[in-house]
């Protein structure tokens, strides 16, 4: 198992996102209010307050989706992330990537109470 993490930079593809993970029989995820470095930079520091014409001011935060996935379901998860947010490796778009798990509790019964070892 991993955790897949995605960034998500507009906000309005979450609903597509998690419907296309419910179809892919990934039943869980949490969901938060993030914001970019170069965002964080351009309002708080004044040297790089150049970076403000890079950045739209209306723009809502991002979105990150933290989610606890099957190794058999990271490669479709990924493809899913690209479909609906466009290609991740242009700018603006978003970044996904996964880490290793070696022990999960507390997760809905299909995932496992207790996944040691894993």
């Amino acid at each position: 198992m991993h955790l897949l993490i995605a960034v998500v930079n507009d906000p309005e593809k979450i609903d597509e996102i998690l419907s296309g993970y419910l179809e892919l029989g990934i039943t869980g995820a949490t969901i938060i209010n993030s914001e970019g470095m170069g965002r964080v930079l351009s309002h708080d520091i004044p040297i790089f307050a150049g970076l403000q014409t890079l950045i739209s001011r209306s723009r809502p935060q991002n979105r990150t989706i933290f989610s606890v996935v099957e190794d058999d379901k990271i490669d479709p998860a990924v493809e899913l992330l690209q479909e609906v947010c466009g290609d991740l490796t242009a700018p603006a778009t978003g970044i996904a990537f996964t880490l290793p798990l070696d022990r999960v509790v507390g997760l809905a019964p299909e995932l496992g109470e207790d996944r040691e070892g894993l």
